[in-house]
């Protein structure tokens, strides 16, 4: 499976608890990266300085369902299951 263009849940969904560029103490979860781009990409998907936990995340039919909707809640319950 390949990352759907324009969901943009796994920046958004789930809790990040390092530091991102922009963002020192991570990120809540349903917030937002604030280096999500207007396109639902990532503006520093190629770059060093992108957090480890962000590259590990896979697109897979169990995390990212078949819609970005369905993508966030999915996300959102594993987050909700893991905190």
């Amino acid at each position: 499976m390949e990352c759907r263009s324009g969901c943009g849940a796994c920046c958004i969904a789930p809790s990040i608890s390092s530091a991102i560029p922009g963002m020192p103490n991570g990120k809540p979860a349903g917030v937002p990266c604030i280096q999500l781009d207007a396109e639902l990409g990532c503006k520093i998907f190629a770059q060093p300085q992108r957090p480890a936990v962000c590259g590990g995340f896979r697109p897979m039919a169990d995390v990212c369902g078949s819609h970005r909707t369905e993508a966030i809640w999915l996300i959102g319950e594993l987050e909700r299951l893991t905190t």
